[in-house]
């Protein structure tokens, strides 16, 4: 299993845009073949950052995930928000 951070940056006038889409998409990324957590993270000190945190079977669920139609709607419909470019690590657990 490894685990996926990705930490989005918003204008601070887009961000209940952006929540809107998670909220709309959070399902379905959930439930996509490979995957078995997401959440939505906001930062206390700035409001317009955030993280996703996921969890996945492997990297090629993820790669999968990145090459669905899904990911590509909902990258399209955020990436128009964001006043930074994005960061993502794949992490493991090496220590519990």
């Amino acid at each position: 299993m490894i685990k996926r951070i990705v930490k989005l940056s918003f204008d601070p006038d887009k961000v209940e845009e952006f929540k809107t889409i998670f909220k709309n998409n959070w399902q379905q990324i959930k439930n996509f073949p490979g995957c078995s957590h997401v959440e939505l993270l906001q930062d206390e000190n700035h409001p317009s950052v955030f993280f996703t945190y996921s969890l996945w079977k492997d990297e090629l669920s993820v790669e999968n995930y990145r090459a669905s139609q899904l990911f590509a709607g909902v990258w399209s419909a955020t990436k128009i928000l964001f006043n930074d470019k994005p960061e993502a690590w794949t992490v493991r657990e090496i220590m519990n």
